[in-house]
């Protein structure tokens, strides 16, 4: 056995905690992974993993192995980026990740813009509400809205977003418009993936619990419900603003206001950025709308 074999498949289960994921990673069969790592142990004739029926860990000496089978991947990885940009031509593929709507609107036209200015470079997008472990999937980066949790992910700010408080003439002549934050529990407010609206009240940010007849992730569909009447909504400018601009829906609450939030591209903190996802992060920064 070389002495380099199996280093792939003894980084991607130590990265991902399982011989399944690891597979898919690699696009190679669990067995063959399970194979490679017992060839490593038996060569090394130490222990890298602990398994159980429900979790793979590194061992003592499996994590001294993988920092320096990752500076040895890294390593190599830097060597190609090298190369690459050396060609001065982004090509290879790029897996990224984005909200649905967000991605359709705003993401995919410049993925597809910067597609056309380097066609060798190919693309795979999974739009998708759901936060996706990057590491496990295999992807180089995802864009985030709004506040981000803590996590080993590195972040860069793409541009930003304002979220307003809105509702329709229809419903404000009905049932009135609330004035203080405390009102809102009197109001029907249609909600998003999340229960709680977030505004700035004497520059301390607060938290707001909101209740209502409809909850739903799709920002379009809440947009559709508030014009119709049904109730107020909080939704980023680029739902809204056209809304408001036609006077189809009315601000509200418009002094507390919270700040501008970040849109962000997200990558793994192990991973240099290459060229070809540098520069379109660069596209990104460049052309998202300013808000």
């Amino acid at each position: 056995m070389l002495p380099w074999e199996g280093v792939y498949e003894f980084v991607a289960v130590a990265e991902t905690d399982s011989f399944t994921a690891a597979g898919k990673r690699l696009s190679i069969s669990t067995a063959q992974v399970s194979r490679q790592i017992s060839q490593i142990e038996n060569r090394l004739n130490t222990k890298l993993f602990y398994r159980t029926t429900r979790k793979v860990s590194l061992t003592e000496e499996g994590q001294v192995f993988y920092r320096h089978c990752r500076q040895v991947i890294d390593g190599l990885e830097e060597a190609e980026r090298a190369i690459s940009s050396l060609q001065n031509k982004p090509q290879g593929l790029i897996k990224l990740t984005a909200p649905v709507t967000y991605g359709e609107k705003f993401i995919m036209p410049i993925v597809t813009d910067y597609m056309q200015q380097y066609p060798d470079v190919e693309v795979i997008c999974e739009l998708t509400n759901r936060q996706l472990d990057l590491v496990e999937g295999g992807y180089d980066l995802a864009i985030r809205l709004g506040r981000l949790p803590d996590s080993s992910m590195m972040a860069k700010r793409l541009t930003s977003r304002e979220q307003f408080v809105c509702a329709a003439p229809e419903y404000i002549n009905r049932f009135g418009a609330p004035y203080s934050l405390s009102e809102l529990s009197q109001h029907n407010c249609l909600i998003g993936s999340q229960s709680h609206w977030h505004f700035n009240e004497l520059g301390k940010a607060r938290s707001i619990k909101v209740h209502g007849n409809l909850q739903c992730s799709s920002g379009i569909s809440l947009l559709d419900a508030a014009l119709k009447g049904l109730g107020i909504v909080q939704l980023p400018g680029y739902y809204v603003k056209q809304a408001i601009a036609d006077n189809k829906l009315n601000v509200l609450l418009a002094s507390f206001q919270q700040e501008k939030e970040g849109i962000w591209a997200l990558y793994p903190q192990n991973r240099h950025l290459s060229p070809k996802v540098r520069l379109l992060v660069d596209k990104l920064t460049e052309c998202l709308p300013k808000q």
